[in-house]
């Protein structure tokens, strides 16, 4: 019963996250005017909000002035509904349900808006990340729920820093004053003594700049060239100096995102190639929060892995990682620990 009203439940959140996929991005509220006709404006009665139903029954057009509905409607409304009801099935009734749904939920937003837009909202992402900190605390494991985010986070900072500097042929980035990729590769670099130094390092660079109103900046070909010799030297060995490293990245690149989110830069033509866009890490931060980090690492390879595969499919040189995220952050959620003890079982572990 639990899952058949989970379902059912879901049905009407993916309605809402139809308005929400279409409106948040365009600045427009969630709330106001209510759902009406794109094409004609027309306001939509209760019966032509009825999730999947109505789109059935009229044919998959605007009873007032027969324009095309997107089949995309439903589809967002029946996952949502899929979603919720396997949460149920696999949590059952206690706190955590409650939690997963929303969750679920802003997964499907964010995954949806990035097809449409190449962009993951900062209100989606952060407010993702801190219920996800929120859920831990909740559920006594606020210290995974810590960790995943900034190690997340920082890994995939990292991973798309290197990609990037490979597309600039080794060269130096623009920097971003007060804090941007600069702040975070410093404290990456001295973080591999400690994640706290590291931390600490990227915030007096921060704070430098800010106070000087100038730009002072370690090149990033010379501190990610550095970090590799960095977590060879460091006292505290390899690995745990790549944690401190990950997450004093990881730390910096949230604060900073955070930041940029009240502070927005003028929009500016830049065509410097990249790797990863920015949102994928601040996803990355909130997906670290809800699923710890070793799933983290497992979602991240269904990720990789569909994108490659989609990619090769449909032959499209430019994919949103975003969706991809998603889906694999889903997969870590439910079933990052198994897939975790499945590989080390075929290892031999």
């Amino acid at each position: 019963m639990l899952v058949f009203f989970a379902f059912l439940l879901g049905l009407l959140v993916g309605s809402f996250l139809n308005v929400v996929i279409h409106r948040l991005p365009r600045g427009e509220s969630i709330v106001y005017p209510p759902s009406h006709c794109p094409s004609c404006g027309a306001r939509l009665g209760p019966a032509e909000l009825v999730p999947v139903v109505s789109y059935l029954v009229q044919g998959g057009r605007c009873r007032h002035c027969g324009a095309r509905i997107s089949p995309r409607y439903p589809l967002v409304e029946l996952l949502t509904g899929l979603l919720f009801a396997y949460a149920a099935y696999r949590i059952g009734p206690g706190p955590e349900l409650p939690f997963a749904l929303a969750f679920l939920a802003l997964l499907v937003a964010l995954a949806f808006i990035d097809i449409d837009t190449y962009l993951l909202p900062d209100s989606l992402t952060y407010g993702g990340l801190f219920l996800g900190l929120l859920a831990g605390y909740l559920l006594g494991r606020g210290g995974e729920a810590l960790s995943g985010a900034l190690l997340a986070s920082g890994l995939l900072v990292l991973i798309g820093e290197y990609g990037s500097l490979v597309l600039r042929r080794f060269r130096d980035g623009p920097p971003s004053d007060p804090v941007g990729f600069h702040q975070v590769a410093l404290a990456a670099l001295v973080g591999a003594f400690g994640a706290g130094y590291g931390v600490l390092a990227g915030l007096l660079n921060w704070a430098l700049n800010a106070l000087l109103r100038r730009g002072f900046h370690l090149p990033l070909p010379i501190a990610l060239g550095l970090l590799p010799l960095a977590l060879l030297l460091s006292p505290k060995g390899p690995l745990e100096a790549l944690w401190g490293a990950l997450a004093a990245a990881g730390a910096l690149a949230l604060l900073g995102g955070l930041y940029w989110a009240f502070r927005p830069e003028e929009e500016e033509e830049d065509d410097e190639p990249v790797a990863l866009g920015f949102g994928d890490v601040k996803l990355a931060g909130m997906l670290g929060a809800w699923t710890g980090f070793y799933p983290f690492l497992a979602g991240l390879f269904v990720a990789v892995f569909a994108g490659a595969l989609l990619g090769l499919l449909f032959r499209r040189r430019k994919l949103p990682f975003g969706p991809y995220l998603a889906v694999g952050g889903a997969v870590a959620y439910f079933h990052g620990e198994a897939l975790i003890q499945a590989y080390l079982r075929l290892l031999g572990w």
